[in-house]
């Protein structure tokens, strides 16, 4: 089998100004999202979804990574990253999170921007005009909060009742002005080793 592609969007958004105050340096937010047809869609309750997955995740990870970088120019260039999937209102969530939640989607970005911190997601199921919704952490950092950003925009006529949205995020630069600390600093005030 292979995944059926109806279209791709991309969204980019470049924030020069933030509390009425100039950046230093542009934030950069990207959204690449893939409409899909749900391989699941009309079989009823599916026991294993790994034939599909294993079809479709790799042609997606590698097309949306490749978009990301089209626009980027590298994989270095990018700081914050994220993942989302929005399967319409005849699928499962499960079937959202499939294509996501797999090694063969994920590791293609992962590798190619030199991350060392797990992507950040979300997966719901919605229909046309859905938000996507993909949350950011740095790539290589999760408790830079700088870099604790999200990415929003919609399709108007995605997902159809039979369709996923299957979307990758990121970011160049954090929030311009950025004062909030980091976990480490939190951690460090309240006298305590433990996770935040």
């Amino acid at each position: 089998m292979t995944v059926e592609i109806r279209k791709v969007v991309t969204y980019v958004e470049d924030t020069l100004i933030e509390g009425g105050k100039a950046a230093a340096k542009p934030l950069t937010l990207i959204g690449i999202a893939a409409v899909v047809k749900n391989p699941w869609h009309g079989k009823g309750f599916v026991e294993d979804l790994k034939p599909e997955i294993h079809a479709c995740a790799p042609v997606l990870g590698e097309l949306l990574t490749k978009k990301i970088l089209e626009i980027t120019g590298s994989g270095e260039a990018v700081e914050g990253y994220g993942k989302a999937a929005i399967v319409g209102t005849s699928g499962e969530v499960e079937h959202a999170s499939a294509l996501i939640h797999t090694l063969r989607f994920g590791n293609h970005y992962r590798k190619a921007v030199g991350a060392k911190s797990y992507l950040s997601f979300t997966n719901v199921r919605g229909g046309p005009n859905c938000p996507v919704v993909i949350p950011l952490m740095h790539k290589d950092d999760e408790g830079m909060r700088s870099h604790y950003l999200t990415v929003q925009f919609s399709i108007n006529d995605a997902p159809a009742h039979d369709e996923i949205v299957i979307a990758l995020g990121a970011s160049i630069g954090g929030r311009p002005h950025h004062r909030i600390g980091d976990r480490y600093q939190d951690l460090k005030d309240l006298g305590s080793n433990e996770n935040a």
